[in-house]
């Protein structure tokens, strides 16, 4: 295999990685001892910061369409649900290289909410967000390389006989 394959690989398993640990994180509670809630972020996460902004100011434009969430029981239940199973899936589809630019469009997906409901500019537009949407973007445009389980799969008849699926995996 070529060294554009194995940086691929290195790429999309790295992005996996953190997804999946972040997911993981969540699911298991190791880093907080208490079961996730997006309810305070969305409450007190989303106010935004730009550089040289007063750290109580509301600089996010959609900071209430936030907060409105954060008001509903049933949308931050499913958006937590949501959440935790997309970081999940999305690293360890990343990881194996399975419906690869798939999960690379849901990581973008997911990265811009959280880009755009952060809305955090203190140091510039270049935040964590946009680094992994970044990721995701150039692994959903590239596919999964040679390492990945979508090249198994893709040799398949039934996913012969049908081309989206066979870009989807990537």
């Amino acid at each position: 295999m070529d060294t554009k394959d194995r940086g691929i690989f290195i790429l999309r398993a790295g992005l996996g990685l953190g997804f999946a640990f972040a997911g993981l994180d969540k699911f298991f509670m190791w880093a907080s001892g208490v079961p996730f809630t997006s309810m305070s972020y969305l409450k007190f996460g989303t106010t935004g910061a730009w550089l040289g902004s007063d750290a109580k100011a509301i600089v996010n434009p959609t900071h209430s369409f936030w907060v409105s969430i954060a008001g509903n029981g049933s949308l931050v239940s499913l958006f937590d649900t949501l959440v935790v199973f997309g970081e999940i899936a999305i690293g360890v589809a990343l990881i194996l290289g399975l419906a690869t630019r798939f999960s690379a469009v849901m990581g973008t997906l997911l990265m811009t909410l959280l880009f755009v409901s952060n809305w955090s500019f203190a140091n510039g537009p270049f935040n964590e967000q946009f680094m992994y949407g970044l990721a995701a973007v150039a692994i959903a445009i590239t596919g999964a390389g040679a390492y990945a389980l979508d090249t198994v799969v893709a040799k398949l008849a039934i996913v012969q006989k049908v081309p989206v699926v066979k870009y989807a995996l990537g």
